[in-house]
Formats: C-alpha cells, structure tokens, sequence
C-alpha cells in the first residue's frame, strides 16, 4: 500500500495521504523537495499500479484495511491532504485504539475539523459526462482533459468516485483527543473557513499551529517554495523530537 522512494535516514519519515482522486505519485516526488525526509505516499486500491483493484468507498473499511496491512516505520509523520487529511486523522485514531505505534505529528492540509464538515451529496450511480457535471457543481472545475478524452475521462473517474462516497459518507464520532502535535494547513482563498480549519484546535492535546499560505484548494502547488520551506522545516522540528507549533493558535499564520 505505499510507495517508497529514498530519502535521508536522519530525517523525518512522513506518510502522505493523497487527496480525492489524487495520484501517490504526486506525493512520491515531493522526495526531490524535501532530500533530508524520507516520503512516503499511502497508494490505495483504484489508483496508480493498483488501478485494477476495487477501490474502497467507506472510511471505516479504508482504515482497517491500513493499519491491518501496513507497518508504519517509527519514528513516523502523518500528511494528509483534503480527503487524506481525514484518512490521516482517523488512521492515527485507529492506530491509538489497537495498542500500535502513534504518529509522532499529524499534518493536516486543505480540510475542516470533522466536526464542522458541511454534508455533500452522494455521487453513487452516476457515470461519464452526468458525474463530471456533478462533481464540478458540488466541487468545482475538473481538468480540461477529463471533458476532452471519454477513454481517459472513465479511467481516472472510477477512483474518484470511490473518494468522493468516502467524503459523502463520512460521519465524524466523538473521541478523546489524540495527544500528538497537530498542524493544519490550508490556502487562503480556498472555500474551507479559517474557523474551520482552527476548529482542528480540538482534536489534540498537544501543541496545535495553523498555517495559511496564498492560493487556493492546491496551495502547495501555486507557492511550492514557501510550502516546502515551512514542511521542511516542520519534518526537522518533528525529527529532532521538538515540538511542533508554537502551541494554542490566536490567530493563522498567513505567508506572504
């Protein structure tokens, strides 16, 4: 289930779980950003070389199908981003609940707390061109391509669709609050609400950061150089056993 690329063994070593319909690959080769690190990218049935599998489409399942099958090397960092912040989030739970190793932080990238999440509608049953129109309604745009070229379209639409019933029917549960530093991060003209994004505050008793960048849903695509200095430096922090954040937020952290 993950992808493994190289990375310094004195680093941090960081589990990144991509968002909805989003490739491992993108995540793998953040490795090339971040050369002190070793990445490591949560590769799920439906996507990638796993294209052929049956993808998962409930949270719960999602979950108990990592911690059964994969070994989290200690010491270990979680990223999530949008979708995987939560997979993040609730792996991290589940690992607490069955005795195992914890994550030493979680970095959480592009979503609301679970508590303050708006309900989406199901997507179930809907194929081709009639899905496409739905998801950019609930959603927004989807790459050019995916109107372009039908073959392509239904190919990458099936783990998509897949992602988006996990997101549709996705319930958060009360749980004591994790213990480990949590920072969240987030684009300062994506749809998600500050409070929101703070309202993770919650969900640790450890030290807690909020940090916002310039862009939108995919931040870290628009400013990668301010995105990667500040992981950079956070995976560093995380490695050297420090703590991550400067603790209770006041207020974001905005990059120029």
């Amino acid at each position: 289930m993950l992808s493994r690329p190289g990375g310094s063994a004195d680093g941090a070593r960081v589990y990144c779980f991509p968002h909805s319909g989003g490739s491992p690959g993108e995540y793998v080769r953040w490795a090339t950003r971040l050369p002190g690190h070793q990445v490591r990218a949560v590769q799920t049935p439906g996507r990638g070389s796993r294209m052929d599998e049956e993808p998962f489409t409930g949270m719960e399942a999602l979950v108990d199908s990592l911690v059964s099958q994969v070994a989290f090397e200690e010491p270990f960092v979680f990223f999530g981003h949008s979708l995987g912040a939560l997979v993040a989030y609730e792996t991290a739970l589940a690992l607490r609940e069955r005795g195992l190793p914890e994550p030493r932080a979680l970095l959480l990238s592009g979503t609301a707390a679970p508590h303050t999440l708006r309900a989406r509608p199901s997507l179930r049953g809907l194929a081709g061109a009639e899905l496409v129109a739905a998801i950019e309604r609930v959603y927004g745009p989807v790459p050019a391509e995916l109107h372009a070229d039908p073959e392509l379209r239904d190919l990458l639409l099936t783990g998509l669709r897949a992602d988006l019933e996990i997101v549709s029917g996705y319930r958060h549960r009360p749980r004591p609050p994790l213990s480990c530093p949590v920072t969240v991060l987030g684009g300062r003209d994506d749809e998600e609400p500050l409070d929101d994004l703070g309202a993770w505050r919650a969900y640790t008793t450890g030290p807690f950061d909020l940090r916002v960048f310039p862009g939108d849903h995919f931040y870290f695509r628009e400013c990668p150089d301010e995105f990667f200095a500040f992981l950079d430096g956070a995976l560093t922090q995380s490695a050297a056993r420090a703590v991550l954040g400067p603790g209770p937020v006041a207020a974001a952290h905005v990059l120029p």
